[in-house]
């Protein structure tokens, strides 16, 4: 989508860098891949001698400072970019409004009076606002996919374990992946070459799959905003074949995400929070609670129940497939909505679609290719295990309408 007609911000408008006591830049190599690029990292990143935040105060303040800058940001480095801060996230990553409790909501450029999407937040709403050129973020449920949609952007979320999570603060450790931003797909694919391992090359995507029942979730107004964009990825590879994602119910599969994630959460935040107690926000602080009171067995079973949708989706994903699916199933949603209309309206409605990629640990961008009511959506290819790179191959075979 066009960044050009984008309104300028500046940093400090735009809210999506941490305060000043967490603030951090540093000089990239004279030379390199990326030299003359910015970035920005999310706030869950380690940066060697400063504390990391991990989008709240208490945790700020409880950290010593990392001895060891994390790989994923050093590589960056290494290839010439510079890094001109860490963002804002949401509290402990545990949202996908990008609205913090303590430090605010960074600005969605394509709206204001809308929120950016998170967890990675500020990543999303510093390079939509052109303040980077690209920024890392993490994705676990939809952390970066998210915001990518509501902010116009490119979004990775890679291969589960395609990118060392290394001195990244521990969420859902089955479920987490270091993923990026860019505006454009030359820089997007840049960074996804040297943050994802050398391997053979992937198959070339030749065949497309469309996710009916994904579709089938949106309102018909969404559907048709969505009907040029698959026109336009039918022209690039071949017409699509329709077929049903979740046979029980993309409902179904959300809730065992749900499950197994806020399990895994709770290992490994939970005595954290018990020893510190800190103040969260609405939404958030519900969520905490009931990660602690969920049942060993409940975990277990949703587990097993994972094991299942990953064969499903395995079983329909040949090596030069990608299934077509929307990233999310609404635009942006206004600032300060009601905790109770966010969980229902947006987050559980939302996870119905990005549930898939994490259960099954695959690769997932996020097109900037459809617009509803003046504002982005983003339209999704979800590739097979290791095809992450082919997914970055069709994403520039795309750029000519979206540049």
């Amino acid at each position: 989508m066009p960044q050009s007609n984008q309104p300028a911000l500046s940093r400090e408008a735009s809210g999506a860098f941490c305060p000043e006591d967490n603030q951090i830049a540093l000089s990239g190599a004279a030379a390199g891949e990326l030299a003359g690029l910015r970035f920005a990292a999310k706030d869950v990143f380690d940066i060697t001698g400063t504390k990391t935040g991990n989008g709240h105060p208490d945790w700020l303040r409880t950290q010593e400072p990392a001895s060891r800058t994390a790989p994923a940001v050093q590589r960056m480095l290494d290839a010439g970019a510079d890094l001109v801060g860490k963002t804002i996230a949401d509290e402990l990553s545990y949202s996908l409004t990008g609205e913090n409790y303590h430090y605010g909501t960074p600005v969605n450029v394509h709206d204001p009076a809308r929120v950016p999407g998170g967890s990675s937040s500020g990543s999303a709403s510093a390079t939509a606002a052109g303040l980077v050129d690209f920024a890392l973020g993490t994705d676990c449920g939809g952390s970066v996919r998210v915001p990518a949609s509501y902010c116009g952007l490119y979004g990775m979320r890679p291969t589960h374990g395609a990118v060392t999570a290394a001195g990244v603060v521990p969420f859902a450790p089955s479920l987490d992946c270091v993923g990026w931003f860019a505006r454009d797909p030359d820089t997007f694919a840049r960074v996804g070459k040297l943050l994802l391992p050398d391997d053979a090359p992937a198959e070339p995507v030749t065949s497309l799959l469309l996710a009916e029942d994904a579709f089938a979730l949106l309102d018909p107004a969404l559907r048709q905003a969505f009907a040029a964009s698959i026109v336009q990825v039918e022209a690039a590879v071949a017409p699509t074949t329709p077929v049903t994602l979740a046979e029980d119910g993309l409902d179904q599969w959300s809730e065992t995400f749900r499950t197994v994630q806020a399990g895994e959460i709770w290992a490994s935040l939970g005595d954290w929070i018990e020893a510190v107690k800190p103040r969260f926000g609405p939404g958030v602080s519900e969520r905490f609670a009931a990660a602690k009171l969920l049942d060993q067995d409940a975990i277990e079973a949703a587990k097993q129940r994972r094991l299942a949708i990953r064969a499903r989706l395995d079983g329909l994903l040949t090596p030069e497939a990608a299934i077509l699916m929307p990233t999310v199933p609404r635009v942006a949603p206004l600032r300060n909505l009601a905790a109770a209309e966010v969980e229902v309206a947006y987050r559980h409605a939302a996870m119905n679609l990005l549930c898939c990629a994490g259960l099954a640990g695959l690769p997932q961008i996020s097109l900037p290719l459809a617009t509803h009511e003046g504002m982005p959506i983003g339209l999704s290819l979800l590739g097979p295990r290791g095809s992450d790179r082919a997914l970055l191959a069709l994403a520039a075979r795309l750029a000519p309408a979206t540049a």
